[in-house]
């Protein structure tokens, strides 16, 4: 009970929560006092299934408003997200039949409630401290021999290189180092890690020390590849993801699917180990700052300023 306390009184301080909550009321009262005209204002006329369903938005609107500055909890910032999701859907909907009247004002409606979307699963992950234990496994074969590969890996400074995500490793002592990465949503963790096994070209294991953003450790084996084709590399990574369920959903929605990110991060690696670089491609011109280019298109000619940048 006292964590609920302490959760509510963080949340009823913090300004992108009673933002949100005012951004509720203001949109919830013209709903409920006015939906004909709030359903005019949209572009999408004032039909009596508009005006109903404008009334029923600016309800939810307002439930939504007297939890968040009333009795703040993440369920609240949860509903929010649910309701941006309810609404993309009716707008969609309402572009797809539209008879052209007001079509700019629906579409602007469209736009604005996708930034509030966006906004409101910001604020949901990021005030929501349940987490959801991940372990993320993946393999891949690399034509060097162990030993080679595994002085590659072990230098750990160069793990940015190829993992996308990660923005810096500083080794801090024979067996700690510092590490920052880029997390959903624009945000950056840190942790303090330490090597808690270690065999010479065959095994690598870490975790996380006490105070890190994210709780994590992880290991990664060196195995002969058969037919003596090079080296076999298997990862294994167990953290825990913020946010809880609805968190790892709202990040695979967004693009930060982890398991896709590991299996990209170890054809990187095997690239470096292979070629000596990230391959770029016309569909990532960027290599390393992949993630700054999603969604992904298929491969196509680089437009002038790609060209130049690659070239760069």
């Amino acid at each position: 009970m006292k964590t609920d306390t302490r959760s509510t009184s963080r949340l009823r301080h913090d300004p992108l929560v009673r933002g949100l909550g005012w951004a509720s009321a203001l949109l919830g009262v013209p709903q409920v006092v006015a939906p004909a005209g709030f359903a005019r204002a949209l572009g999408v006329g004032d039909a009596p299934r508009h005006r109903s369903a404008t009334t029923a938005v600016g309800v939810r609107e307002l439930a939504a408003a007297t939890g968040l500055l009333g009795r703040p909890q993440p369920a609240w910032l949860w509903g929010r997200v649910g309701g941006d999701l309810m609404d993309l859907t009716m707008l969609t909907r309402a572009l797809k039949n539209h008879n052209g009247r007001g079509l700019g004002r629906t579409v602007a409606a469209t736009a604005a409630v996708t930034a509030l979307t966006v906004t409101d699963v910001y604020a949901a992950v990021t005030r929501t401290h349940r987490s959801t234990p991940m372990e993320l496994t993946a393999a891949t074969t690399v034509s060097r021999p162990p030993d080679e590969v595994y002085a590659l890996w072990r230098d750990l400074e160069r793990l940015p290189d190829f993992m996308a995500h990660l923005d810096e490793v500083r080794i801090t002592g024979p067996r700690t180092s510092h590490w920052r990465a880029s997390a959903p949503f624009g945000k950056t963790v840190e942790w303090d890690a330490e090597t808690t096994q270690e065999v010479a070209g065959r095994l690598i294991a870490w975790r996380s020390v006490d105070g890190a953003d994210i709780d994590n450790s992880g290991e990664v084996r060196f195995e002969p590849a058969p037919g003596d084709r090079g080296t076999e590399i298997r990862v294994t990574l167990r953290y825990d993801l913020p946010g809880g369920a609805l968190g790892k959903a709202a990040a695979r929605y967004f693009g930060e699917e982890p398991h896709q990110q590991l299996d990209d991060d170890l054809r990187r690696f095997k690239q470096i180990a292979e070629t000596g670089e990230v391959v770029r491609s016309e569909g990532a011109p960027g290599g390393k700052r992949a993630r700054g280019e999603f969604p992904q298109h298929p491969a196509r000619p680089l437009t002038e300023d790609e060209l130049k940048e690659a070239l760069a």
